[in-house]
């Protein structure tokens, strides 16, 4: 039988304060964060969506808690949440068809997702905020 006392205490399985935090580690972090905020997000575009059947007044107070700085923020980091969660999405994608497993096409990959995600996050927020400043 083998034996099962080692000379010095180890952990029973590794975790974070034995790995070096990597570029892929912390975009896989980020990425079930973001699907947890989607759901909390969603939860407001449902209460936005109720507001909007239930009337003029109470969309209008739905409006304003959504269009105060609190709410502005929480709306950016919701759409930043649900672009950098489709760009995470993708890259699971390419590697379920086999690809993109090279540590070079790993980091690219993982490093084109941030970019990207913030990238078209500000695109999307800019248009937004160009379209209603002409409304």
């Amino acid at each position: 039988m083998a034996d099962t006392k080692s000379p010095a205490p180890r952990p029973l399985s590794p975790h974070l304060q034995i790995y070096k935090p990597m570029l892929t580690m912390m975009m896989s972090i980020i990425h079930r964060i973001t699907g947890s905020a989607l759901y909390l997000g969603s939860l407001g575009l449902v209460w936005w969506l109720i507001a909007a059947a239930s009337g003029p007044a109470y969309f209008d107070f739905v409006q304003g808690v959504f269009g105060s700085v609190l709410g502005q923020l929480a709306l950016l980091f919701y759409v930043w949440a649900l672009i950098h969660h489709m760009l995470g999405g993708l890259r699971h994608f390419v590697w379920d068809t086999g690809h993109g497993f090279e540590l070079p096409s790993v980091e690219l990959m993982a490093r084109a997702s941030l970019a990207g995600s913030l990238l078209l996050t500000a695109l999307i927020w800019v248009y937004v905020q160009f379209m209603m400043a002409g409304a």
